[in-house]
């Protein structure tokens, strides 16, 4: 396997830059590094789980699935986080699929060692533990967000989410996808973009979207994305420098 570039070491992750020296130290010879292209599905729902993952410049959704193929995302996961707790929360399997919504890398590892270094009981359990309580948090929000909230407030909470986990202001995401991951129309997706876009908050074509201006997004969004931001500032260490 080739090295991984230099811009994608496992601290770049949050979760594996704030482990203690001797569990990182422990763990760095079992890390593999992986590309983790746009589209690709992790998990999905129902099935078992080998690996645990640690994004480092890939967005990952977390989408809940319908018997009859729809599906509407409930998180997303970044360079703040991990991918696949059921694991080490003891599901093992779970009824939500994970895509990764924006191309990059990351970090994984295997199945059998996330479970023994939780069962320690030290410091990477308290961490994990914090790291899901913010995760459920991001979940209970966007369910209430996306029943009581328009669909524009909801675009401008899923960019600022997202922004938050990329180094840059842009997004190589199309309106089926955006679709996908709101659980909306294509057509809504359309109508809801270029309403930022005439208010200059975004430019959006050929499926990049370029964020002009983002207090502006910030405004304009509910109070979903404050709510949800201000879990993870609390619980989590601070983010590493991208």
């Amino acid at each position: 396997m080739a090295n991984p570039p230099v811009q994608s070491a496992p601290q770049r992750n949050q979760l594996l830059a704030a482990l203690p020296p001797a569990e990182f130290d422990r763990w760095m010879p079992h890390l593999e590094w992986v590309a983790m292209p746009l589209g690709q599905v992790i998990y999905e729902s129902g099935t078992a789980q080998h690996h645990v993952y640690f994004p480092t410049t890939a967005i990952v959704s977390l989408l809940y699935v319908m018997e009859n193929g729809a599906s509407a995302e409930i998180a997303v996961v970044g360079n703040e986080g991990i991918i696949g707790i059921s694991l080490f929360m003891g599901g093992d399997t779970t009824p939500s699929r994970a895509v990764v919504q924006s191309a990059g890398e990351g970090y994984r590892l295997r199945a059998p060692m996330m479970k023994q270094e939780f069962d320690l009981a030290g410091p990477v359990m308290h961490l994990l533990l914090r790291y899901t309580q913010a995760l459920i948090t991001q979940m209970a929000q966007t369910a209430v967000c996306n029943r009581h909230h328009t669909l524009d407030q909801q675009l401008c909470r899923w960019l600022l989410l997202s922004l938050d986990r990329l180094p840059g202001s842009e997004l190589a995401m199309t309106q089926e996808l955006i679709s996908n991951m709101l659980g909306v129309r294509r057509e809504g997706v359309t109508a809801a973009a270029l309403k930022l876009q005439d208010s200059g908050l975004i430019r959006y074509a050929r499926g990049r979207i370029s964020v002009l201006d983002r207090p502006g997004l910030e405004a304009r969004t509910c109070e979903c994305y404050a709510v949800v931001k201000k879990e993870y500032d609390r619980l989590l260490p601070d983010r590493p420098a991208t």
